[in-house]
């Protein structure tokens, strides 16, 4: 049912059973929130969205009241304007004044929100030398003097993600948001996926800035500082500097990171064919001998957390191989250190990824060859647009560069990684090589359309009727294992991300990403998808040569010993 209601003064359209806030914003009237999150019930807990409704004492909360017909509403009365600059003003007086050197100056919800309301002072000053900082975490930094107490992160946490690190905690002006009994997010059940900072109004979860390691390589004359980069940050990259998005800047980040001074630049979508490789071949010999099934993915890196703590049951079914991150660190190594002839000790990995729980994976124990990590810095997608900013880089006018050789080629399946369904197209294209000898391209399992919860299906390779399953978002993980549990038998491969809608909504992207921006994404890939050459890993000449000179086949010994890894249960710590 739609009826009209009056809106300053004028009529809109509004429809029965829906909020104030969704007639306002569907009407292109904009009223500020804090606490509001869009496919979340609302709870209307920090009150900045009230208005003023005719015939209404109290002001109303336009996110969690419904509209009714015969409404007459006023969304910046004096009264209001009053009121949310209150409320305002009280949350700055329990602010730190860091705004200079806060890394959300210029992205905070708060920030913005004084602006609007052209709060220019403070009332009152508050000591925050006492409060202290928890950078326990290796991915994620918490400054609970810079909480506003929205529980945005509580929910994304919990209702989403069904991990349950954090939670409101004591009673009154003792209020806060911690891990269970005040504890250090390093001993809580957190996987350091990061979405409760893409989610965080202020600066109060933030990742862990490896920038001043990375400077610090740099300085350093004997040492080779090599950077590679995940297969979506070309395309997340162009949002922090306001360029049309799902425009790829390969181009232009690979003159980018040579002018900051990097010996070598490096795809590491090389390294998602070598996954694509060795899962094809972990899968096909599972088939064959009809054990392990099914077969996890696990590039992703929080899902492998999450396992180890939370499903160890299912940790001998998923797949040994390390990430792309790890894979490609491993490579260079290994394999790049022969060939060019440098000790490995002299090597400095660098790896920019939109997640911050690679953060996590590179200090892993199981990460290390002779002592020698695969990966000694990771920076994420916002890391690295302000690491091109303090090296005074215009992207607007720079010439474009390839990636280095020996791994600058990659195939469009390893872009496919980027985005949820992508890793399953690219390892049945690879699976149906080598059961059948022919070519697959389209298994129609990743389209634009962002799918929720999870995708399952049937696919015919050969003999086999491959049951196969996506799960889109660590909260929808557990329903499956269950299943799996109670005997079923008819999956054989389950990609899991832990991010909904994968790499590209990683908790390293920028603040601030829209559905729009992320359709506008996987439309340029699968634009890449269709106009390249080569579509599959095993068709990639550099991937060809790096088996036949050094790995031999996928699924080598030697194979397994520098690209595959192993997983151990956690109880409730991770470091």
């Amino acid at each position: 049912m739609i009826f009209d209601i009056e809106v300053n003064n004028r009529i809109i359209k509004a429809r029965k059973g829906e909020t104030i806030l969704s007639a306002l914003n569907r009407s292109g009237i904009k009223v500020p929130t804090l606490c509001y999150m869009q496919e979340f019930l609302p709870t209307g807990n920090c009150r900045i969205c009230v208005v003023e409704v005719e015939g209404k004492s109290n002001l109303i909360p336009a996110c969690s009241h419904p509209v009714e017909e015969w409404m007459k509403i006023k969304t910046h009365s004096e009264r209001v304007i009053k009121a949310r600059k209150s409320l305002v003003e009280l949350l700055l007086m329990n602010h730190p004044n860091d705004c200079l050197y806060c890394v959300r100056n210029g992205s905070c919800e708060l920030q913005e929100l004084s602006k609007e309301l052209f709060i220019t002072e403070k009332r009152t000053a508050k000591n925050f030398s006492q409060i202290k900082i928890d950078q326990s975490s290796s991915s994620i930094v918490r400054d609970i003097s810079k909480c506003i107490l929205c529980g945005r992160c509580i929910r994304i946490c919990d209702e989403l993600q069904h991990i349950n690190a954090i939670d409101f905690i004591h009673r009154g002006n003792k209020t806060m948001v911690a891990p269970s009994l005040n504890k250090p997010l390093n001993v809580s059940s957190c996987i350091n996926c990061g979405q409760c900072i893409m989610v965080c109004p202020t600066g109060a979860l933030t990742e862990k800035s490896q920038i001043t390691k990375v400077q610090d390589a740099l300085h350093k004359k004997d040492t080779n500082v090599i950077v590679y980069y995940s297969p979506s940050i070309t395309l997340s990259l162009a949002e922090e500097f306001g360029l049309k998005p799902g425009k790829d800047v390969y181009g232009i980040l690979n003159a980018a990171l040579k002018k900051i001074g990097f010996k070598n630049v490096f795809d590491s979508g090389f390294a998602a064919d070598m996954v694509i490789m060795e899962q094809a071949n972990e899968l096909k010999e599972r088939l064959e001998n009809n054990a392990n099934i099914p077969l996890f993915t696990s590039s992703c890196s929080s899902w492998i957390q999450y396992a180890e703590q939370l499903a160890p049951e299912v940790l001998p079914m998923i797949s040994t191989c390390k990430s792309p991150q790890q894979m490609m660190g491993s490579i260079i190594k290994s394999f790049y250190a022969k060939e060019y002839h440098l000790q490995p000790e002299n090597i400095y990995t660098v790896s920019i990824v939109p997640c911050t729980s690679k953060k996590f994976e590179a200090l892993r124990e199981e990460m290390t060859i002779k002592g020698i990590s695969d990966v000694d810095a990771v920076i994420t997608t916002r890391e690295i647009a302000r690491l091109i900013r303090l090296y005074g880089i215009d992207i607007n006018n720079i010439e474009i560069e390839n990636a280095d050789e020996p791994f600058k080629s990659r195939s469009s399946a390893a872009k496919m990684f980027a985005f949820t369904g992508g890793t399953t197209e690219a390892i049945l294209r690879t699976l149906a090589y080598q059961i059948t000898g022919k070519e697959s391209y389209n298994f129609k399992l990743n389209d634009s359309k962002l799918f929720k919860n999870r995708k399952e299906g049937k696919i015919k390779i050969g003999n086999y009727e491959i049951g196969v399953a996506i799960v889109n978002g660590i909260g929808n993980v557990s329903e499956i294992i269950e299943e799996i549990k109670a005997g079923r038998n008819d999956l054989h491969l389950i990609e899991v991300m832990t991010c909904i809608g994968g790499c590209i909504e990683g908790g390293g992207q920028p603040i601030g990403l829209d559905e729009k921006s992320i359709k506008a994404q996987i439309k340029t890939i699968h634009e890449i998808d269709e106009n390249e050459i080569i579509k599959t890993a095993h068709k990639n000449p550099q991937i060809q040569y790096l088996y036949s000179s050094y790995f031999e086949k996928a699924g080598s010994e030697i194979a397994k010993r520098i690209i595959h890894t192993k997983y151990q249960c956690r109880n409730d710590i991770n470091i």
